[in-house]
């Protein structure tokens, strides 16, 4: 399995079909221009929409014939397993959905612009044992960089991909990733360009990754 960040709470996963070179390519939270960074433009099989916000829904930028999931609920598409959880957005109580994609035996968690200052019981056993969590860290908007160390501590992911937080050109207001690296006790995490990994080279123990906003295109 690949991950790929384009920024923002923006990722691009491709997953191969078991025993076959079939790729299965999903995408999560495309963003508008108006944020002020360029979008990805990427084809996709999946397209997961967490909430109806400009910098999350552009579904302009993803080609194909993808299958749209925007709202809770349970989906197996192509051998990929796929669950959609009601969360709260911010004060408001707008919606956002929690998703959970299980291919190649791994599990990752999508939180979404997630508000909340902790999960409800019911959350945290609905999403279960997770291997990757891509969490806002940003605030403003989101959890804070201190309600996202609380966030992973009740998940107890492997891996902890930030996201949702402030970028060069970004013209939302967020904090920057620093701030989370410095609340988790990890101020020098060198950024990848890409995220590939097995089920059974996943760490033992929680282990933060940052990745590096990418511009591909795929072709």
């Amino acid at each position: 399995m690949k991950i790929r960040w384009c920024g923002h709470s923006y990722f691009f996963i491709q997953t191969q079909k078991e025993n076959t070179k079939e790729e299965r390519r999903i995408v999560i939270d495309p963003f508008s221009e108006e944020i002020g960074l360029k979008p990805c433009q990427v084809e996709a099989d999946i397209l997961l929409i967490t909430h109806q916000h400009f910098d999350h829904n552009n579904k302009k930028v993803v080609k194909g014939e993808y299958f749209l999931i925007d709202g809770p609920g349970e989906y197996e598409i192509r051998e990929v397993y796929i669950k959609g959880i009601f969360s709260y957005h911010n004060q408001k109580k707008e919606p956002n959905t929690i998703y959970l994609i299980e291919a190649e035996g791994i599990k990752i968690c999508h939180l979404g612009d997630l508000g909340q200052s902790e999960l409800t019981p019911q959350q945290i056993e609905e999403i279960g044992d997770i291997d990757v969590l891509m969490v806002p860290v940003g605030g403003v908007y989101t959890i804070s960089a201190k309600e996202a160390l609380k966030t992973i501590n009740q998940i107890e992911p492997k891996i902890v991909i930030p996201m949702h937080y402030k970028l060069p050109k970004l013209k939302v207001k967020l904090a920057r990733v620093e701030e989370f690296l410095k609340v988790i006790g990890q101020e020098n995490v060198e950024p990848q360009t890409k995220l590939s990994i097995k089920k059974e080279k996943l760490p033992a123990q929680t282990t933060t990754l940052l990745l590096k906003p990418t511009k591909f295109v795929q072709k």
